[in-house]
Formats: structure tokens, sequence, C-alpha cells
């Protein structure tokens, strides 16, 4: 009873500052510091003091690494930055990308001027945090209280959905359903990835990969360079 009463509360924690996070993305659309200090609240706050309730020996864990893990990571890191840069420039003739940075500038106050600023502490600070939720507290200690495949796919999809805010009106619909199929498809692989070395860290190196190549797209779009 202890354990399945442990897991309900860990879904609802999951389910709850996913949904939270992606209505703040999709309705509210506060400009980025606003958003970046309620992301701290749910994906940071919150998982600790879960952590603290239900495996306070999971957080130390979580944050080991290994060499294999590592380069692993780096080469598909390097595979992801070249696969979405690459797409990029193979859509640029069939789509018009510019209405992102114009939502960005008219909902988040993201424009050229701060763009570099906001977008390494979405490479380094926001993915670390999305790591610590989605596959440190959604999937590692979640895989504790459920088969691995069942909480792999509902960290992944968690994952996915969180996105749906902030992506909404981006894209066609096509690219759209496209776009959270590779979310959740990512979600997957990096839980593949701290599943074998039982820590975020390669997850970690390998989102924030995928962040720096989303960056530097932004930065041609935007004129940076």
């Amino acid at each position: 009873m202890e354990k399945s009463m442990r897991r309900n509360c860990i879904l609802c924690i999951v389910c709850f500052c996913a949904l939270v996070m992606s209505l703040v993305d999709g309705i509210l659309n506060p400009v980025y510091p606003v958003k970046a200090a309620i992301k701290l609240v749910l994906f940071l706050l919150v998982p600790l003091v879960g952590y603290y309730r239900f495996a306070p020996d999971e957080l130390c864990l979580i944050f080991r690494s290994g060499k294999r893990a590592w380069f692993q990571a780096m080469l598909l890191g390097v595979g992801v930055y070249v696969l979405i840069v690459g797409a990029y420039f193979v859509l640029r003739p069939f789509y018009d990308f510019s209405t992102i940075t114009t939502q960005l500038a008219a909902g988040e106050g993201v424009h050229a001027g701060n763009f570099l600023y906001v977008g390494t502490y979405i490479a380094i600070v926001n993915s670390l945090l999305e790591e610590l939720f989605f596959r440190g507290f959604a999937f590692l200690t979640l895989r504790r209280y459920l088969k691995t495949g069942v909480a792999c796919c509902i960290s992944a999809l968690a994952f996915a959905l969180y996105h749906v805010g902030m992506t909404v009106g981006w894209f066609s619909p096509v690219l759209f359903a496209l776009a959270l199929l590779g979310l959740f498809v990512g979600g997957c692989l990096f839980n593949a990835l701290d599943w074998r070395s039982e820590s975020i860290w390669a997850s970690w190196m390998l989102h924030f990969c995928a962040n720096a190549a989303i960056n530097t797209v932004g930065c041609i779009l935007m004129g940076i360079f």
C-alpha cells in the first residue's frame, strides 16, 4: 500500500508540474525571466521535496558520472546537433521559420539583443532542470515503482506534452505532430542513456547539444550570424 501511494504521488507531481508549465507557456506566456522563475519552482523545488519524501537516497545517485556514458552522449550529441541544424536547412525552402522569432519577441520578449543570454541559459540551466525533473524524478525515481518501460513512456510523454504550450502555433499541424513525436522519441532516448548509467549526466549532455543546435538556428533566424 505504501509503495502504491508513493507511485501515485510521484505520478501526480509529474503530471501536475508538466501540465502547469505547459499552460504557463501556452496561455499566460509571461516574459522569459518570469517563466524561468516558475520553472525553477516546478522543476527544481517541487521534485526536491519529492525526493526528500519518497527517495532521499536517489538524488545523490542520479548525479553520478561515467566515462562511457559521457562518451556515448557526446557522440550522440554531435549527431543530434548536425541533424537539427541540417533539418533546418533542408526545410527552410519549404517553410517560413520567421514566425517563430516573431512569436518569441511578442510573447516572451526574446529578441536578437538578448537571445545569446537567453539561449545560454536555456542550453545549460534550463536543460539541467528538465533532466532533473523528467529523467531524474519522472523516470529514474518512478522506475522504482513501475516497470522500466512504463516509466520510460510516462516520462517521455510528459516531456513531449510539456512542450505543447511553448510550440503551439509555431508550425503547421503536420510539422507540429512530427515535432511532438520527435520529442517523445528523444525523451525515450534520454531515458535509455540514463537507464544504462543510472544518472542524468549523459542525457543532460545530449540535451545540451540539442538546445545548442536550436540556439544556432535561432541565431541564424535573428541575423546574429
